[in-house]
């Protein structure tokens, strides 16, 4: 499933940010940080990425490809994403996010920390 997935992903981050200015950009990813977090340590978690997962369209994934996704942005090693860990891993998944419009973006000027 994983490798369909990336045949099949489009980025449309660049045109969000295009969109959204980046201030706008960083206040959605935000809120897709807290659609997925589990409320009561304010973390996603495994269990609440498994719980929300359909929100996604990815109700199919394996509870392997989940740890994998949280492992790829889980920088401090707790097994969970804070919102600054989410927010950097979103935007190492976008290529075209990582230089808009010759400018870098980051996570940092806007407050996510």
């Amino acid at each position: 499933m994983a490798a369909d997935m990336a045949d099949d992903f489009e980025d449309y981050f660049p045109w969000m940010v295009a969109r959204l200015g980046a201030e706008g950009f960083i206040t959605e990813l935000c809120n897709g940080f807290r659609l997925l977090m589990d409320d009561e340590r304010g973390l996603i978690t495994f269990e609440s990425l498994k719980r929300n997962i359909v929100v996604l369209g990815l109700d199919d994934m394996r509870d392997d490809e989940i740890v994998c996704m949280l492992s790829e942005g889980d920088l401090d090693g707790d097994g969970a994403l804070n919102q600054v860990e989410f927010c950097t891993l979103m935007f190492r998944l976008s290529p075209g996010l990582m230089v808009n419009n010759g400018s870098r973006l980051r996570v940092e000027e806007y407050g996510v920390i």
